[in-house]
Formats: C-alpha cells, sequence, structure tokens
C-alpha cells in the first residue's frame, strides 16, 4: 500500500511539475500536464524540449 501511494505522490508531482514548466515556457501547459500524468517523470526532461507556443 505504501508503494502505491508513493507512486501517486510522484505522478502527482509529475503533473505539477510538468504544468508549471509548460506554462512558464509558453508550451500547452494542459498537454503536457496530461503527459506528467501518463508518463510520470519520463516527461519532465521533454517538457523541457518542446517548442513554445506560436500567436
Amino acid at each position: 500500500m505504501a508503494q502505491l501511494i508513493l507512486l501517486l505522490l510522484i505522478v502527482l508531482a509529475s503533473v505539477v511539475i510538468c504544468h508549471q514548466i509548460a506554462k512558464k515556457r509558453g508550451a500547452n501547459a494542459v498537454f503536457w500536464g496530461v503527459m506528467g500524468a501518463l508518463f510520470g517523470p519520463l516527461a519532465i526532461p521533454f517538457v523541457f524540449l518542446s517548442r513554445r507556443k506560436t500567436n
């Protein structure tokens, strides 16, 4: 049970981190939040490589 809680906390932290980084960089924050939920910490390096939104 403790492992499940730890895993959920890591995924939740990944969602928040990806969302905040994408928002700061001008990328699609919702998309990167979902990617953080699906891929966990593996999505964090890729959000740094994301392109900025074009207007």
